[in-house]
């Protein structure tokens, strides 16, 4: 312990050292996601509501035509999974920030950021903990979705996986940014759900663009600045193997933005924590 506390800082942190601080937030964040497992319930219960309810309904009212990455005319269930598999992530990345707040208001996180390790390198380990989790809630759903009959690529999970890590960071970081924001418990909730839910809606994981398009295209405009839509259809794409260009460069840039944001945000020099006043404790 002392080597990690009282002569790293004189000489710097081995490549070793930072492992094993990964390795800790990582195995933390893990056991939080086994023990809490209405957490991974709730995480499919809503994606596998829309798949199993609502695309039965819409099947016959919504035709996708043939747009990229599909080759011929799909079931809007097939449209629609990559859409909820983004809103897992979308959900999960609220979810960790949540816990930051519950951490931060129950003192827990004085342990973390007065750890001599970077600040950056911390929440950037918690990002990396939070997108792995998010990876494994994507799985169990791509398992029961398949089971369920939504005609997928074999290898589908495994071509989509870097999308699926870049999207878990931006997701994750926007969460991270917003917890800084809210000094609160109770509060959170609210910003939640006008974080999520607008964020969710107003993309193209229910609905093709061009349909919103050609009924608003006030809506359309709203869709095309919502970075949501670009991880979307970074999702979509890849699970056929294909990749879009646009999607990536907009779901990267943001994440980086983000990222570094939240950085900011928690640096206790000049973050919006200190000026809040909500510190760690």
């Amino acid at each position: 312990m002392s080597d990690l506390t009282l002569d790293a800082p004189s000489r710097g942190f081995t490549f070793r050292q930072y492992l094993i601080c990964l390795r800790g937030i990582m195995w933390r964040e893990a056991l939080r996601f086994v023990h809490q497992r209405e957490r991974f319930v709730s995480a499919l219960v809503r994606p596998l509501v829309w798949l199993f309810i609502f695309a039965a309904g819409f099947r016959q009212i919504l035709g996708v035509s043939i747009i990229p990455p599909y080759e011929t005319y799909v079931l809007y269930e097939v449209y629609v999974t990559p859409g909820l598999i983004a809103m897992i992530q979308l959900f999960n990345g609220m979810q960790s920030s949540l816990s930051m707040v519950y951490d931060r208001e129950m003192g827990n996180m004085r342990m973390l950021l007065v750890s001599p390790f970077p600040r950056w390198f911390l929440l950037v380990s918690k990002l990396l903990a939070s997108t792995t989790v998010s990876i494994l809630q994507v799985a169990a759903f791509m398992i029961v979705a398949w089971l369920w009959g939504v005609d997928l690529p074999p290898w589908s999970f495994l071509t989509a996986l870097p999308a699926l890590v870049l999207c878990g960071l931006m997701l994750g970081a926007l969460g991270m940014l917003l917890s800084s924001l809210i000094k609160q418990l109770e509060n959170f909730a609210g910003v939640m759900n006008f974080v999520i839910f607008p964020m969710f809606f107003a993309s193209s994981a229910l609905y093709p663009l061009w349909l919103v398009q050609q009924s608003s295209p006030v809506v359309y405009f709203i869709c095309r600045l919502n970075p949501f839509t670009y991880a979307v259809e970074l999702i979509r794409f890849s699970l056929y193997g294909k990749l879009d260009l646009l999607s990536l460069a907009v779901v990267a840039s943001v994440t980086t933005v983000f990222t570094i944001g939240a950085i900011m945000a928690y640096d206790p020099a000049r973050g919006l924590l200190v000026r809040r006043g909500g510190g760690p404790t």
